[in-house]
């Protein structure tokens, strides 16, 4: 085990996050997402180690943004079929955040590798 010099956000849907995906190609009932089924592709992203609350906030406030419109990207591409405001409101209804303070790599065997994040690679798991 790696005791990485990382916190991280675990950035899961709402039910109106849901519902904005559903409505997005409207169908007949048992054919929407559930919550459960977009929770299984739910986020954590690495963030520097955070030491208080506040310092926290005030990170998730300013990073906001980039994170809600990476989680809308990745349900929907055309950004024209975004909601039509990305502000703080929306992104507290659309998405839950919780904040892990420790970050651990179980896996012994494989370095961890650095990449940039390629649009293209998060719409292939289509």
């Amino acid at each position: 085990m790696k005791l990485l010099n990382r916190s991280a956000l675990s950035v899961r849907p709402t039910q109106d996050f849901v519902d904005w995906i559903n409505a997005l190609e409207p169908t007949m009932g048992d054919d929407d997402l559930t919550l459960d089924d977009v929770e299984r592709e739910s986020t954590i992203y690495l963030i520097p180690e955070m030491d208080t609350p506040e310092a926290l906030a005030t990170f998730v406030r300013e990073r906001y943004p980039k994170i809600l419109e990476n989680e809308l990207r990745a349900w929907e591409e055309d950004e024209e079929q975004w909601p039509d405001s990305l502000d703080w409101s929306l992104f507290e209804r659309f998405l839950q955040v919780e904040h892990s303070y420790l970050a651990i790599d179980l896996d012994d065997e494989t370095a961890l590798e650095i990449s940039e994040v390629d649009d293209a690679l998060l719409l292939d798991n289509e």
